[in-house]
């Protein structure tokens, strides 16, 4: 067999996927994006659905995944339903969390144009 020749195995994660921003996540971050526990991934792992690579952060140990596969496992093992489901609540969560920097954003910007319109006045 040639090296990096995965031969018919589709699953497989393609050529520079690893590399690619966004297309890897840890475990923890798993968990809060899709709400699976680290024993959910690992089972993955052990059925041969998921790759995974080995990191520490300090000493703490984590796994890294591919999110293709790890949302592949997850709609096999939880349904599509899930999957749509746990996507939609982390996009609201960051456009919740956006929404909240922007208005803060617009009081400061605000307040710093009533003191320019009241120092041109004065």
């Amino acid at each position: 067999m040639l090296i990096g020749h995965e031969g018919d195995r589709s699953d497989m994660a393609e050529y520079g996927e690893w590399n690619r921003k966004g297309a890897v996540l840890s475990d923890v971050t798993a968990q809060k994006e899709y709400g699976v526990t680290r024993d959910f991934i690992v089972k993955g792992v052990q059925a041969g659905e998921l790759e995974f690579r080995e990191g520490a952060v300090w000493g703490n140990p984590y796994l890294r995944v591919l999110r293709s596969q790890l949302e592949r496992y997850i709609v096999a093992q939880l349904g599509l339903e899930y999957l749509v489901r746990k996507k939609s609540q982390t996009e609201l969560n960051v456009i919740s969390k956006e929404i909240a920097y922007v208005r803060k954003k617009l009081a400061i910007l605000e307040e710093r144009k009533a003191e320019l319109e009241y120092a041109i006045k004065t």
